[in-house]
């Protein structure tokens, strides 16, 4: 499983760079299907996989707005600060009990723990889906959603000597 989270930040990344070719007003268009445009999509990815992580870990859950993150850079520096608290959460607590319940503060119900992971990782991809329609609607290649031949055994964001176990 520490591999698909690493797997989606990789690929997560790759969309940022990508996203550099388009103007501001070509990452706000709204599209059709997603969360409205390109960046607003890369926002609700951050934003989800972090908020079901705060509810594994037991922590309060503080949703960003998106009007705080309008620009890719924002989103970028959104996704890095996230992405390293997730990576030291999950170099500490790994394993996480995969069949201990919880109840997420804005749903009703309880959710095995494990579900909710497997959640965030399908909801990622499912997005990156949506995005490379949008890049090929606009006569671009999309970023390679292919997990083979990436190295996952690299920390992104956590300097560049360290190791995943």
């Amino acid at each position: 499983m520490l591999t698909l989270f690493r797997y989606n930040w990789h690929v997560r990344d790759e969309w940022f760079e990508w996203c550099r070719q388009l103007s501001p007003e070509e990452l706000n268009a709204n599209r059709t299907g997603g969360v409205g445009g390109i960046l607003e999509t890369l926002f609700h990815i951050v934003d989800v996989e972090y908020s079901w992580i705060c509810v594994v870990q037991g922590k309060e859950v503080v949703d960003p707005l998106f009007s705080d993150y309008d620009e890719l850079e924002k989103v970028i520096a959104l996704s890095e600060e996230y992405h390293r608290e997730l990576e030291r959460f999950f170099q500490q607590e790994w394993p996480v009990s995969y069949n201990e319940t919880i109840t997420p503060p804005w749903m009703d119900g309880q959710y095995k723990k494990g579900n909710i992971l497997n959640h965030v990782i399908a909801h990622e991809i499912h997005h990156i889906g949506q995005l490379s329609v949008w890049a090929r609607e606009l006569n671009l290649a999309p970023v390679s959603a292919s997990l083979i031949g990436r190295d996952l055994t690299q920390i992104r964001g956590m300097g560049n000597d360290q190791k995943a176990n």
